[in-house]
């Protein structure tokens, strides 16, 4: 730090002439340390832009513009598929300087050496962080979920590893930010009948009026999930098939499509509304906040807890390798910012989980924590972060509170070891 950056630090107060007269270095420093907490006046008197890529869920215009008013820092996003964004950070790592990926993505990308570990001392609410993203526990007597669990992928040994560590160390391969327990979405008024397990979907009642999500490494599991209900296979490990396990679940699923029972095969969440709004789909693979917005059109759609559980995927912020100085501690910033709870409390009100709950709790009202985390009949109306009415007076979310929910996850979106084969055989699956 320079002398100047240390008479800064040493001040109480930092006025804005003084600041203008230390170069973006030191500011860089000042702030990286912690001893600013205005932040809006450093980042713009000296202007620091982050390019931010990743899938639609989080990259959301309004956390960009929050973030600009709370901050000064300007966030560039661009919003891509799960199998773009994997290879957007493999293959161009100077075109993003923050990569808000999925924790299986990591497991793809991290290896590559494209992105920095994150030093744990420097996130300010890493205390606060939901343990399953630490050592893969909801409860300490949780059972850890099959797949590509984010704790298995969340820790190098070291500042230049990129091997993944086998516990919690001082380096993080990403700030976890968001995740959720996926199912099956239906219609209640179309469906017919309860809606119990994920062999439901390949009801013959349903032929035409299914379908399911086309990102392989996601895809995969559902079908999984599928196949194991029904009875047809015992998986050792559904996030970890062998060749053997693969041809048997493609084989199935090609015989499906051939017979008829699949409509579709999407890929992005507005896909995903229309096939549902639409009636042209009564039950398919979804995502929570896609249910709110088919309800939202004032058309009956539920998110339905299955007996065999739920599979689950979260994502986080990761660092670009390339970046350092004020950029970087900029980077640091926007994290711990984005964990300090206003960004929870919109991703909660979305339908998905902040990985830091208490400070998100902070920024909801009672009724919306009641209703999205404790699983409690809503007292008034739920409203989305656009300020629409999602649910009314009276209430309950699908599936329960998020210890139920969470609770109650069967396995993780994954990368197996036979990734390029499983690839290989859903692409085949989809062509067929």
């Amino acid at each position: 730090m320079t002398t100047e950056a240390k008479t800064l630090k040493a001040q109480k107060g930092i006025s804005r002439r003084s600041l203008l007269k230390t170069g973006a270095a030191a500011v860089g420093a000042i702030a990286g340390s912690g001893v600013i907490t205005g932040f809006p006046t450093i980042w713009a008197q000296n202007p620091i832009t982050l390019r931010q890529f990743g899938t639609g869920v989080s990259n959301i215009n309004a956390i960009a513009e929050k973030c600009k008013q709370d901050l000064g820092i300007t966030l560039e996003m661009t919003a891509t598929d799960s199998d773009a964004a994997a290879q957007r950070a493999v293959t161009q790592p100077d075109s993003y300087d923050i990569a808000d990926i999925e924790y299986w993505i990591a497991k793809k990308v991290f290896p590559a050496g494209v992105m920095q570990p994150m030093d744990v001392t420097k996130i300010k609410y890493y205390d606060k962080i939901v343990p399953l993203f630490i050592n893969g526990k909801l409860k300490p007597d949780s059972v850890i979920a099959q797949g590509t669990a984010p704790h298995t992928v969340g820790f190098v040994e070291a500042q230049d590893s990129k091997t993944f560590a086998k516990a919690p160390t001082q380096w993080m391969t990403l700030i976890p930010t968001i995740y959720n327990a996926d199912t099956l979405g239906i219609r209640p008024d179309l469906v017919g009948r309860e809606i119990t397990t994920w062999a439901d979907i390949m009801d013959p009642a349903f032929k035409g009026k299914t379908a399911l999500l086309n990102i392989p490494s996601i895809g995969i599991m559902d079908a999984a999930m599928i196949m194991e209900a029904m009875g047809k296979i015992k998986y050792a490990d559904k996030g970890n098939m062998t060749t053997d396990e693969i041809d048997q679940t493609i084989d199935f699923l090609i015989k499906a499509k051939q017979d008829g029972q699949f409509r579709a095969f999407w890929k992005s969440f507005d896909e995903s509304v229309n096939l549902m709004a639409s009636g042209e789909v009564v039950i398919q693979s979804m995502w929570s906040p896609a249910v709110a917005a088919v309800r939202s059109k004032g058309i009956a759609c539920k998110y339905q807890p299955l007996k065999e559980g739920y599979r689950a995927w979260g994502g986080g912020l990761g660092l670009a390798a390339h970046l350092q100085g004020a950029q970087l501690d900029a980077a640091y910033e926007y994290i711990n910012w984005y964990l300090s709870g206003w960004v929870g409390a919109y991703l909660n009100r979305q339908g998905y989980y902040s990985a830091a709950m208490e400070t998100a709790k902070a920024h909801m009202s009672e009724d919306e924590w009641g209703f999205w985390v404790e699983g409690k009949p809503a007292k008034g109306d739920i409203l989305s972060p656009e300020g629409k009415v999602m649910e009314k007076a009276g209430a309950v979310r699908d599936g329960g509170s998020f210890e139920e929910r969470m609770g109650k996850v069967a396995c993780w979106n994954s990368v197996m070891d036979e990734d390029r084969y499983m690839v290989r055989r859903w692409n085949e699956f989809i062509a067929a």
